[in-house]
């Protein structure tokens, strides 16, 4: 079970990664062909829930792209199953403190290095010791997302936690924490500083840090500032963005439109 994020990661490399709010096995099928190394299925803010989590995942076997998931909060039964469905990476949301990494950790990783319980029923088989129990813990990344003041204050105990592979940087929430409109692509210094704070601290680690941008531009640009994981906005805003360009055109160019 090897996670071809962790591979691209080792070799220096940046992940560029889809996510999916749609739920919907056909979209996820559509985004897995689309060139993207990992692609995220969203339980959080997307509409999707365990069983459509499900249906991406296996819409995109076929494909060479590392399923992840972004769950709706830290807490073991949601981890846990998302895991067994076929997760091979985990965002978990507003991870403020080191206690809260340890939980989520704890959650994610078999003994001896935490407590999820065993049940891989899409991962391997169910119940059955096999390849998979030897080889989870090291495959499977967690990664807490940093999105607020109080993990930006505390990220260095945060990031002291064995067992994260990755931080996932919220824009929008970390913006809002300090007072500011709740956008992806920031320009702020205040933030860019954070960012500047967040890539030395996480380095020092050897630990990935992704960001979620709004935009391709963005993108490029925070693999540039050293981000390693890089996520395009998702399936729902990308096909909104082609069909208001696409319908923009034709008004523009054709005339005589209703």
């Amino acid at each position: 079970m090897a996670n071809k994020v962790k591979e691209i990661w080792a070799s220096g490399k940046a992940v560029v990664n889809g996510w999916l709010a749609i739920p919907s096995g056909f979209s996820a099928e559509v985004m897995a062909q689309c060139g993207f190394n990992a692609v995220t299925v969203d339980m959080q803010h997307g509409v999707q829930d365990y069983q459509s989590m499900v249906q991406c995942f296996q819409a995109m076997q076929a494909h060479p792209v590392t399923p992840m998931v972004r769950v709706p909060w830290n807490e073991p039964g949601i981890i846990g199953k998302a895991l067994d469905g076929g997760a091979m990476g985990v965002i978990c949301p507003m991870i403020n403190s080191r206690a809260e990494a340890e939980a989520f950790i704890s959650y994610c990783k078999y003994p001896p290095m935490g407590a999820r319980s065993n049940g891989p029923i899409r991962a391997a088989m169910y119940g059955e010791a096999t390849g998979y129990q030897t080889t989870a813990n090291d495959q499977t990344l967690c990664i807490p997302m940093i999105e607020t003041k109080q993990a930006i204050e505390n990220i260095e105990s945060i990031l002291d936690v064995p067992g994260i592979a990755g931080i996932y940087v919220g824009p929008s929430d970390l913006g809002f924490s300090y007072g500011m409109k709740p956008i992806l692509d920031r320009e702020e210094p205040e933030i860019l500083k954070i960012y500047d704070k967040l890539l030395a601290e996480t380095s020092k680690r050897n630990i990935k840090a992704g960001i979620h941008c709004g935009t391709a531009a963005y993108a490029v640009r925070a693999i540039g500032m050293g981000f390693r994981l890089v996520t395009i906005a998702n399936d729902s805003g990308l096909m909104q963005m082609a069909a208001k360009a696409a319908v923009g055109h034709v008004r523009k160019e054709a005339g005589n439109i209703g």
